[in-house]
């Protein structure tokens, strides 16, 4: 079956001179434009890791939160994905934005959030979701769905009529970016690519943006 799809991209170029001189708010002026043309799940990215058997290892997941310091997500501390990044604290996302032909790709070191941005960021979570992170056993092997509602209904019990605080194995991880590259799509794959990498200057970082072959 052939996979020969061909689109053109006629959309308005991204030049560097153009490009915020942080990549980070440059990501978020290119969030928010997403937002704006109603693509889906704008936050999604594909987070990849890096497994104990040294083979890349990739899923969705959803970007909570991003600051001058990088981008936020959060999970179980004991999944395949937080073993991964305690091992080994390096990441690479990719967020897509097909509709307006756009993608981000960050590479970089990963660290844990404070304990005080996880509690702040689970008490906003629906009742169900709070549920949900104690009681699954994110990455191991279960027997079947009702083992899974069991832990649910256990959970429930443990906490009803109270507040559910944070577990201490669910919190927060944040991508610090080393180097991000911007993609617009542009016609006759003629593609525009920024990069942005980080350079230490003294005490202060800074960036060198440049431009890509497509």
């Amino acid at each position: 079956m052939s996979l020969d799809r061909r689109i053109d991209y006629e959309t308005h170029g991204f030049d560097a001179a153009e490009a915020d001189a942080d990549p980070l708010r440059q990501w978020r002026l290119w969030f928010d434009q997403a937002v704006e043309a109603e693509c889906v799940e704008p936050n999604a990215f594909v987070l990849s890791t890096i497994g104990d058997d040294g083979i890349p290892d990739s899923r969705n997941v959803l970007a909570r939160g991003a600051d001058g310091q990088g981008i936020v997500f959060f999970t179980n501390y004991t999944s395949a994905k937080s073993q991964h990044l305690t091992a080994r604290p390096v990441a690479s996302a990719v967020f897509s934005w097909l509709a307006v032909h756009r993608q981000v790709k960050l590479r970089g070191q990963v660290e844990r959030v404070s304990a005080a941005e996880s509690d702040a960021y689970f008490a906003s979570r629906p009742r169900n979701s709070q549920i949900g992170a104690w009681a699954s056993p994110q990455s191991r092997v279960i027997a079947n769905r009702s083992e899974l509602e069991a832990l649910v209904s256990s959970v429930e019990a443990r906490f009803e009529g109270a507040d559910i605080p944070r577990p201490e194995h669910w919190g927060g991880w944040r991508i610090v970016p080393e180097v991000v590259e911007f993609w617009q799509g542009r016609p006759s794959r003629l593609h525009d690519r920024i990069r942005y990498r980080r350079s230490e200057t003294g005490s202060a970082a800074t960036w060198i943006v440049e431009r890509l072959a497509p």
